[in-house]
């Protein structure tokens, strides 16, 4: 499998829970209309979870509003079981409170419902390379948050030899970029390396710190004041 370009060469695999069927079904066609592969719908939050488990999507398209189950409930459950699924929250609320549950559930990105359709296709491309997307004006806000997370004591203070994983110079300075709030695209052209380059720093890095996903990788960078520097 040769990729010889930074974005996905296979079409990106999406699923779309919503409870209501007729935007249910409106956002899964235009998807499918641009290239998309829509393996899986859903209405609510159980049957979002099961389905998602079994059609294996890149892509969680999910509201938060569901009924049985909520949707941050989902998203935390399917990115549990599988660290690789890219959930964007695509939702009626820009409720602060709903933008911040949502991130620490897991979403990599939030947008609005009044988003336009090529917006909301190029959200998907970007939250598939784990990119966060989130509608403008909220993306200060989940960066602010992740500054006052990282000023709280951790749930679990080191006990015994603390781990202090070896970092490359390149892998620190993509890991620096990545906690000021670039994309990996800003960070590829910043740094004049590859998109592909930059995510495969990123999940080495990852597994190095033996974190897993964006949302820690943030806060551990912020906790040693990578994002000042």
């Amino acid at each position: 499998m040769t990729e010889t370009t930074g974005d996905l060469k296979d079409p990106i695999k999406v699923m779309v829970v919503d409870d209501h069927p007729m935007w249910r079904d409106a956002v899964a066609r235009d998807l499918a209309e641009s290239g998309f592969e829509v393996v899986a719908t859903a209405g609510d939050g159980d049957q979002a979870v099961r389905r998602a488990k079994a059609a294996a999507p890149d892509v969680l398209v999910l509201d938060l509003n569901l009924p049985g189950k909520p949707g941050v409930q989902v998203c935390k459950e399917v990115v549990a079981a599988n660290p690789a699924l890219r959930v964007l929250v695509l939702s009626a609320s820009g409720e602060h409170a709903d933008v911040l549950e949502a991130v620490k559930s897991g979403a990599t990105g939030y947008l609005l419902k009044s988003a336009s359709t090529e917006e909301l296709q190029d959200a998907v491309r970007s939250t598939a390379v784990g990119d966060p997307v989130f509608t403008p004006g909220l993306a200060g806000l989940v960066l602010g948050e992740y500054r006052r997370l990282a000023s709280e004591p951790g749930p679990a203070p080191d006990t015994g030899e603390p781990k202090a994983p070896r970092l490359t110079d390149r892998e620190t300075e993509v890991l620096r970029l990545v906690a000021k709030g670039l994309s990996y695209k800003q960070i590829a052209e910043r740094l004049v390396i590859s998109h592909r380059t930059v995510q495969n720093h990123v999940q080495n890095t990852l597994g190095k710190l033996q974190l897993h996903n964006r949302v820690e990788l943030v806060r551990y960078a912020i906790e040693r004041g990578l994002d000042d520097e």
